[in-house]
C-alpha cells in the first residue's frame, strides 16, 4: 500500500472512531431540543440531521485550530438539527402572518406610548377580543414564529458553515464587530422586557427548565407560560427588527 492509500486509510478509520465515540452527543443535543419543540417533531428526523452533521463534523475537524472535537461537533450537530427544523416548517402561514402583526402592533403602542404594551392594548390595537389575542400567542409556541435561539444566532456563527470562528479566522473585523453590538441590543432588549417576561426567558433558556415547570415555580398554568413566553418573544421581535432578515419582516 502506498503512503497515499495509507494516509487515508488512517483518515477514514480516524472519522470512523470519531462518529462511534461522540453518536451518544447526537442523541443528547436531540432530546434537549425536543423539550422546546412541539410534539409535531420526531426525535428520529433530528438524530438522524444530527448524525450527518456528526459526520461533516469529522471530516472537516482541524484539531490545531484550538477548539476541542466535542465543541466543534456539538455546534455542527445542533445546527444541522436546526436546519432540518428550518426546512420542515409545518406552521400555517396564517400563522407567521398574525404573529408579524402581533409585534408590528407592540412596537407602534410602545413608541407611541414610551413604556412596555400590556396584553389589553394589543388586542384593541388589532381589534379583536383579549381570548383572540392570547390564542394566537398559543399557536405562535407551536411554531417557528420566532425563536430566541434563532434570533440569537444571528450574531453568532451558524454551525453549517464549517465553525468559521472556532476553525480558522475567516470572520472579518466588521463581522466580529457586527456580532458584538447584536449582543448588545439582544442583552439591551431582554433586560428592558417586563419582569416576569424576563424571568420566563431565563428559567426556560438558562435554567432550562420546561414550560410546566416554570409553571410551578411562578404559580399559573402551563398554557399560561407558553403565553408569557410567545409574548416574550415576539417583544423581542418588535425590538429587535432591524436585526431580523428582511423576509422575516413581510
Amino acid at each position: 500500500m502506498n503512503s497515499t492509500a495509507t494516509y487515508a486509510a488512517v483518515q477514514q478509520q480516524s472519522y470512523e472512531q470519531l462518529v462511534n465515540e461522540h453518536a451518544a452527543l447526537v442523541k443528547r443535543i436531540a432530546y434537549h431540543l425536543m423539550n422546546r419543540l412541539p410534539p409535531s417533531v420526531q426525535a428520529e428526523d433530528l438524530i438522524q440531521a444530527g448524525m450527518i452533521g456528526l459526520l461533516e463534523a469529522s471530516k472537516n475537524y482541524e484539531p490545531t485550530k484550538g477548539a476541542t472535537f466535542e465543541t466543534y461537533a456539538g455546534i455542527r450537530i445542533r445546527g444541522a438539527m436546526l436546519d432540518e427544523i428550518r426546512r420542515s416548517d409545518w406552521t400555517p402561514r396564517s400563522v407567521h402572518r398574525k404573529a408579524r402583526m402581533v409585534a408590528e402592533a407592540m412596537r407602534e403602542i410602545e413608541h407611541e406610548t414610551g413604556r412596555d404594551a400590556r396584553d389589553v392594548e394589543v388586542a384593541k390595537a388589532l381589534d379583536m377580543p383579549i381570548d383572540d389575542y392570547h390564542q394566537i400567542l398559543q399557536d405562535a409556541s407551536g411554531s417557528r414564529v420566532f425563536s430566541y435561539e434563532e434570533l440569537s444566532e444571528v450574531g453568532e456563527v451558524m454551525p453549517s458553515d464549517g465553525g468559521r470562528e472556532l476553525q480558522g479566522g475567516l470572520e472579518s473585523p466588521f463581522e466580529g464587530l457586527e456580532k458584538d453590538h447584536f449582543k448588545g441590543a439582544l442583552a439591551d432588549a431582554i433586560s428592558s422586557l417586563p419582569e416576569r417576561e424576563r424571568l420566563v426567558i431565563a428559567l426556560y433558556y438558562d435554567e432550562e427548565l420546561n414550560l410546566r415547570e416554570i409553571g410551578q415555580v411562578l404559580g399559573v398554568s402551563e398554557s399560561r407560560v407558553c403565553q408569557i413566553h410567545s409574548q416574550a418573544a415576539l417583544r423581542l421581535r418588535s425590538r429587535l427588527t432591524e436585526w431580523l432578515p428582511a423576509h422575516d419582516q413581510t
